[in-house]
């Protein structure tokens, strides 16, 4: 069996092994379809099991919620 190498564009890295909470998740389709997940699990599980039919993952801030009335 042959492991990815790096310069193969799907290898991937982990680059922290602590929670991602501070991020939703944009994965989008080479069709231009898009989801959002709250969790870099969720993401990373859409990716890997849809790989070939999705562009890329967007990173996106989460909305503080602020104090008061909306």
């Amino acid at each position: 069996m042959n492991l990815i190498q790096k310069t193969d564009p799907r290898y991937f890295e982990v680059s922290s092994d602590g929670l991602y909470d501070r991020h939703d998740y944009k994965v989008i389709s080479t069709t231009g379809d898009e989801v959002i997940v709250d969790n870099w699990q969720d993401a990373a599980m859409i990716w890997w099991n849809k790989k070939a039919f999705l562009s890329h993952i967007e990173v996106l801030d989460k909305q503080q919620q602020g104090k008061g009335f909306k």
